[in-house]
């Protein structure tokens, strides 16, 4: 289906991994950067500081912050230009996408991943 993958920054790095790209506003704590060998660190991608700070990742709050990051998403001109450089890059080679958040549900990098994956069946 397609070479972009989301990962815990916290798991081991692995060779399949390819392309590595933090997506998280914040540098994620307790990592060093020789351990998160990370290819790229697209910080303007993640939700913007005040969405973040009033999500504060609360399951509770999670169907409204999805829908104000894909309105940052889908109008912030510099997302847009993330988006279109992640799927450039996956043309050639697999993509991480890098996140820090415990809970692998209710975070924004499932948000981006959905929005990417929506963007690609749009693109078939």
């Amino acid at each position: 289906m397609s070479n972009i993958f989301l990962k815990r920054v916290y798991e081991p790095y692995e060779g399949m991994d390819g392309c590595r790209i933090l997506i998280d506003r914040l540098w994620p704590r307790g990592i060093s950067k020789e351990a998160a060998r990370l290819s790229y660190w697209f910080k303007e991608i993640a939700p913007s500081n005040e969405l973040r700070k009033w999500f504060c990742h609360k399951p509770e709050l999670f169907e409204e912050f999805k829908v104000k990051y894909l309105d940052e998403l889908r109008t912030d001109e510099q997302k847009r230009e993330y988006i279109r450089q992640i799927f450039e890059i996956a043309s050639s080679e697999r993509v991480t996408l890098l996140y820090g958040a415990k809970d692998p549900v209710y975070n924004h990098a499932q948000v981006l991943m959905d929005e990417l994956t929506g963007l690609m069946e749009v693109d078939l």
